[in-house]
């Protein structure tokens, strides 16, 4: 039966049959649906939504004081969720394209890190690792700008340009944006992990207390190789980066240990690094934003999923169903 609209108000006592219906009017009918199903439960969604209110909020404090009081187990917990909640996801939905991605960086990333656990470590493993998790890093910083331009190309219209549907535009946009983001932190969390050991183990570095070795000259306290000197045929050749401090590194490492280790401390004497110093260029400025961008995606990524769960099953605790 028609309105005075013009469209159909659907009588759910008879059966209708969806597959006659028009691609609009099959959209009314799932909308009226719903509200039929739900008439009358106005105060349990009420409930619903004050419960979902007041648990996000707890667990943001909750997460928060995790992180200030107990960061090392608050690190530790949040990269095993972030690399394994996902996964589970994917599983459950039959999404096998990131099933098969996550595997291929799961295998390369471990046989890196396997690097780190040989003693003594050789001297080739500190750029081998600062190159791998650094090449994760701008692959991940590529695709999300990528995805995020797609989008927004997508939303001004000029999909129709080519005369293309914008659903595949914005599926792709939203594909790179996820890839980008997703492995950009999953990259950054395990190298900020590894890069603590890995420097240890170097002894230019520990995470409290004086150093085990002294720094010599013209040597880089990030991988532990020579710097580039005159007669030095062992030196890495390669551009070099003074601190404020006055240490100088392989630009490439101090690149590795700030941007994508999240070490703002020179490695030696531990003084704060100012990042924005670092970005000379204007195009690079992003980075600092970016890397900031994915620390919030981890609470998306990790945390979210669990919050939810929690929120759910207070709701059946609750009836609230």
């Amino acid at each position: 039966m028609a309105n005075e609209h013009g469209h159909h108000n659907f009588n759910f006592n008879k059966t209708v049959d969806i597959d006659s219906l028009s691609p609009d009017e099959k959209a009314r009918y799932l909308h009226q649906q719903m509200h039929e199903k739900h008439k009358g439960h106005e105060s349990m969604h009420a409930w619903m939504i004050l419960i979902l209110l007041i648990t996000v909020v707890v667990s943001q404090i909750l997460l928060v004081e995790w992180k200030k009081r107990y960061n090392r187990s608050y690190q530790r917990v949040s990269l095993v969720a972030m690399w394994l909640i996902p996964l589970f996801i994917s599983f459950n939905h039959s999404w096998y394209r990131f099933i098969v991605i996550w595997v291929i960086f799961t295998i390369l990333t471990a046989l890196v890190i396997s690097r780190t656990l040989q003693q003594p470590i050789a001297g080739t493993t500190p750029r081998l690792v600062y190159k791998w998790f650094y090449l994760i890093y701008m692959i991940s910083y590529a695709l999300g700008v990528v995805g995020y331009i797609i989008v927004l190309l997508t939303l001004l219209g000029v999909n129709l340009m080519f005369r293309s549907l914008p659903q595949p535009w914005m599926d792709c946009g939203l594909m790179c944006l996820f890839y980008g983001l997703y492995y950009g932190v999953l990259g950054r969390d395990i190298s900020e992990i590894i890069t603590d050991k890995m420097a240890a183990k170097i002894g230019y570095y520990t995470t409290t207390g004086i150093p085990d070795r002294q720094l010599e000259p013209n040597i880089c306290a990030v991988c532990g190789n020579a710097i580039l000197v005159q007669d030095n045929s062992n030196a890495i050749v390669e551009k070099t980066y003074n601190l404020s401090c006055g240490h100088t590194f392989h630009e490439f490492c101090i690149r590795g240990w700030c941007i994508v280790g999240k070490k703002q401390i020179c490695p030696y004497c531990k003084e704060k690094v100012d990042l924005k110093r670092m970005f000379c260029n204007p195009w690079e400025k992003p980075h600092v934003f970016y890397g900031s961008l994915l620390d919030f995606i981890r609470y998306l990524v990790a945390w979210q999923p669990v919050i939810f769960s929690g929120v759910q099953f207070f709701n059946y605790m609750l009836g609230l169903e």
